[in-house]
């Protein structure tokens, strides 16, 4: 080895099929990935975005404007492009809402990186300006966020209301905005030091296709999709003994493979007259306990169906494991793994109404623990969206009482912070001022997109919300329904501070981890058409595939 490397030639450590790309090559790489996810969720940013059809490899279809599903139901494959998704996704977890915004300003500041790269100026001050920036700003926004009584039903309902517009919620806000805040009143107690926590695991959302978006409903107490097992069974039950149970209510089956060989008819009768003696005796039991009501996870047997119904005892089977558990809360009950077992302290207590024209079983606690949101909508996709938009704005709701700071909608912070960050960068030394410069100049791109999807002219609305701020309007922004500049808190264009806080974070820790990489090692082709660079491993070949595999993936 030593004669061959002294002879000038080079050692292979790389597979044939590895492919590398390095130094700038890396970094404009990297950034053409994570812009051009960037750009796909763009244009459904704010009350007036657009949709987005998509079809997945099985025909079926999703419509939707929101970021997070956008990005996790497209076909990516890319490790940039999975790197920017993770943003979106801790937004969801974290906030609930704003995954956009996060997605479009991390796109925005590898766009204004890239432009301090071409002028010399190295990643690692970038990334350090970055990082004081996004520092600046958190500590901004909660300078600039008000402190809100959580009480305040109407500012939560403005919360609920923007988070729902421009998407399939908005046509309903008024209504649902009121179940959402009701819903999350429901499932808010107060710990030892007087702090709201929100428990969302105590609210179910249910959904229903054939009915106007308005007939939305919320009940206190629990919701079951399922038809009683025998039709002569009662259809409700009121003041009722409730046994929840996972064990199947039929025969007990053996635990090997058995073959019982049977000589006379007599033989036959006696091992039939046994089953029905075992069902019999399960309903014996479930009598004896006191039931009124059976929600079983498991299968009844046909006969034990009989018997339960000729006991007036209404009992459903095959209920969802997620329902049972639901219903342990509303109606104070234990789930009974072994039927044998179960006692009278396992039963639960409430009451069980049937809807006919919906199918559905309707059962409510006397101190309930779980409320249970019934989403209606004329389609399936309708429905669909609709869940999407609602669970959103519940999040942003349960944040707000949580955390119980708001900010002014409408691209009023992001234009106050900008403003304020321009002010800190004065005082930033060295070429990172040039990236605090840049991060102020991406928080712009919220505004300037808000105002592009609303069909008015970015460049103006920007012009005119920097004049206000300049004015020490600290609360001016835009009304994409107006198209006008005005006070978006009073106008009721309210978001959590907590989300716009988490945004400003995951985008500029994205951008920095992209920033980071200067050398991009693969085992096979970087790129998503091959049809480039068959021999796969130029630098160049790479970069060109980039381009026609992200155009195609979008």
């Amino acid at each position: 080895m030593s004669q061959r490397m002294q002879q000038g030639q080079p050692m292979i450590v790389m597979s044939e099929d590895s492919q590398r790309v390095k130094d700038r090559d890396a970094q404009e790489y990297n950034i053409s990935a994570a812009r051009a996810v960037a750009e796909s969720v763009k244009s459904t940013l704010g009350p007036k975005g657009m949709d987005k059809m998509l079809v997945d490899s099985m025909g079926d279809v999703t419509i939707t404007n929101d970021g997070v599903t956008i990005l996790q139901e497209m076909d990516i494959d890319n490790p940039t492009a999975e790197m920017i998704i993770e943003v979106a996704e801790t937004q969801e977890d974290e906030a609930g809402d704003g995954t956009t915004t996060a997605v479009a300003i991390a796109g925005e500041l590898l766009k204004n990186a890239e432009d301090l790269i071409e002028q010399d100026i190295h990643p690692t001050a970038i990334i350090k300006g970055f990082h004081m920036a996004a520092e600046q700003a958190r500590e901004e926004i909660d300078d600039i966020a008000t402190d809100v009584d959580t009480e305040d039903e109407d500012l939560l309902r403005s919360v609920a209301e923007t988070s729902m517009t421009g998407k399939g919620a908005e046509l309903n806000k008024e209504h649902l905005s009121s179940l959402i805040v009701e819903a999350v009143r429901n499932v808010t107690v107060e710990n030892d030091e007087g702090e709201n926590v929100v428990d969302l695991e105590f609210l179910n959302i249910e959904t229903q296709a054939g009915r106007a978006v308005g007939e939305s409903d919320l009940l206190v107490g629990g919701i079951v999709n399922k038809e009683p097992t025998h039709d002569d069974m009662p259809r409700e039950a009121t003041d009722a003994d409730i046994l929840l149970i996972n064990d199947p209510i039929e025969v007990d089956e053996a635990d090997v493979s058995t073959e019982v060989s049977v000589s006379d008819p007599d033989q036959l009768q006696k091992f039939l007259d046994r089953e029905e003696q075992q069902l019999r005796e399960k309903v014996d039991h479930i009598v004896d306990v006191g039931a009124d009501v059976v929600f079983c996870q498991k299968g009844i047997d046909d006969l034990a169906q009989h018997y339960l119904a000729k006991e007036g005892i209404l009992a459903v089977r095959r209920t969802k494991k997620s329902d049972l558990e639901f219903l342990q809360e509303v109606v104070d009950a234990s789930i009974v793994s072994d039927l044998e077992s179960a006692t009278e302290d396992d039963l639960g207590y409430g009451d069980v109404t049937r809807d006919e024209a919906d199918d559905l079983f309707y059962v409510e606690g006397d101190d309930a623990h779980g409320v249970t949101l019934l989403l209606r909508g004329s389609t399936d996709h309708v429905v669909d969206e609709l869940e999407r938009g609602v669970s959103d704005a519940l999040d942003v709701v349960a944040q707000t009482v949580t955390d119980g700071r708001v900010l002014a909608g409408g691209g009023a912070i992001e234009v106050e912070l900008a403003s304020r960050l321009r002010d800190y960068a004065d005082s930033v030394s060295g070429r990172e001022q040039l990236a605090v410069e840049s991060f102020a100049d991406s928080l712009e791109l919220v505004p300037r997109v808000l105002a592009e999807n609303a069909g008015l002219d970015s460049i103006d609305t920007l012009v005119d919300l920097r004049a206000a701020h300049d004015e020490d309007d600290v609360t001016a922004g835009l009304n994409a329904w107006t198209g006008d500049v005005e006070n978006t808190f009073d106008a009721g264009i309210v978001e959590p501070a907590h989300a716009k806080e988490q945004a400003v974070t995951s985008a500029s820790e994205a951008a920095n981890l992209v920033l980071k990489i200067d050398d991009i090692i693969s085992a096979g082709d970087l790129s998503t058409d091959k049809g480039d660079d068959e021999e796969g491993g130029a630098p160049g070949g790479g970069m060109g595939g980039m381009g026609g595999g992200m155009g195609g993936m979008m």
